[in-house]
């Protein structure tokens, strides 16, 4: 079976126009990073998103960093952020000095968990330490309960930083997902449902900190004759190079987002009769851009662990994954403080990362691969893998 062509969870997928923005940029010798294509990419990007202004950066984790450096974040500051998430939502926190709390998720979206927060955000207040930001990620492409995050943190007077690293194109009561909180970021990466190779972007409609953001992501050089500089700054703008790609890939965005969709709906259709198998949802008047199609496998009706089921994945050459190890867990976060969804129950981030899998996902995945993936999923839910003997089931919907 390994002499089979590997099926990749989510490749690159370009729209064969980048090189003519790549070549424009050589062409006029453009290839720092600044030029027309920065310019256009981050007036394009502002004007898809319905946002007053759009800033480029280096890669998702640099945003992160200078929206949390634009809301003053420093030393011995608190940050919340969701605990079910790549590191690289947290990271920045910790280059800035500051305090991590995390906050589980929720079942309806997989997302922060809007009474966790309240509970979290409560206590902060009695201790007179409430954060200075709280981290929101869209997971996976599905967007979070923003309305009632955003509700709650408003009446603690807390901004949201909307990680919408894996969910550009996903919508949320008809706003694109990235444009709620007071400063959306997003990611180009190359797994992303658009990339630049590497790269990322703020988006906000407050000028003054977008302002902020491309000064502090220039090296914060002062307004003088020479080289002056009163604060620290970074080196975190995209190239002119890459931005060009980054113009090429947003025309073809929501196309991006139909195809995985479509995807995420054929696997729904031939594996969603699988009692083993429970898909992600999606929350209710949002729009996922099904980055990525995920399910848990019910632990109560198969004998097949989310490692096996990976293992045996690869053995034909089909890339899967894990969900993600909630940060809470992680031992670099050991000692920091996490609040459960409902204390009365096993966290809801736990389970999902105990039970969840990631399948091939990409815009340019075929239909015969998908095929394929369908059907080895099949073989290793097949009825011989199932328990003898049926125990209560656990719906992590209904957790």
């Amino acid at each position: 079976m390994m002499n089979q062509d590997r099926i990749l969870l989510s490749s690159p997928h370009m729209s064969g126009n980048e090189q003519k923005y790549i070549r424009e940029a050589f062409d006029s010798n453009w290839i720092a990073p600044l030029g027309p294509n920065v310019t256009n990419f981050e007036l394009e990007l502002a004007q898809y998103t319905n946002k007053k202004g759009a800033s480029l950066t280096s890669s998702g984790t640099a945003a992160i960093h200078l929206a949390l450096a634009c809301l003053g974040v420093k030393k011995g500051d608190s940050v919340f952020c969701s605990s079910f998430t790549f590191i690289a939502s947290a990271n920045p926190a910790l280059y800035l000095g500051a305090e991590l709390t995390f906050i589980d998720s929720e079942p309806s979206s997989w997302n922060m968990s809007p009474q966790a927060l309240e509970r979290a955000l409560f206590d902060a207040s009695k201790e007179n330490k409430l954060p200075k930001a709280i981290i929101v990620v869209n997971l996976y492409g599905q967007s979070a309960d923003m309305d009632t995050l955003l509700n709650i943190a408003d009446l603690f007077g807390v901004p949201i930083i909307e990680d919408a690293a894996e969910s550009l194109g996903a919508e949320y009561k008809n706003k694109k997902s990235g444009t709620l909180g007071k400063i959306g970021i997003f990611s180009f990466n190359g797994n992303k449902i658009i990339t630049t190779s590497g790269g990322g972007a703020i988006v906000s409609d407050d000028e003054e900190l977008l302002d902020k953001a491309f000064f502090l992501a220039t090296q914060a050089k002062d307004i003088a004759p020479y080289y002056q500089h009163s604060l620290v700054g970074y080196n975190y703008r995209m190239s002119n190079v890459l931005a060009g790609i980054g113009r090429a890939q947003l025309q073809v965005l929501d196309k991006r987002v139909e195809r995985r969709r479509e995807i995420f709906s054929n696997y729904h259709k031939e594996l969603g009769s699988i009692e083993e198998v429970h898909f992600m949802p999606e929350l209710k008047e949002s729009r996922s851009n099904r980055w990525l199609t995920t399910f848990v496998i019910d632990p109560f009706m198969t004998k097949v662990t989310p490692f096996e089921f990976m293992d045996r994945m690869n053995q034909t050459n089909i890339e899967t994954r894990l969900l993600w190890k909630p940060l809470h867990l992680q031992p670099l976060f050991k000692h920091n403080k996490f609040y459960k969804h409902n204390e009365r129950t096993p966290a809801v981030s736990e389970l999902l990362f105990a039970m969840g899998i990631c399948i091939p996902s990409g815009s340019n995945l075929t239909e015969e691969n998908q095929f394929r993936v369908i059907e080895e999923v099949k073989k290793i839910l097949a009825p011989d893998n199932k328990l003898q003997v049926s125990l209560n089931k656990i719906q992590v919907g209904q957790v």
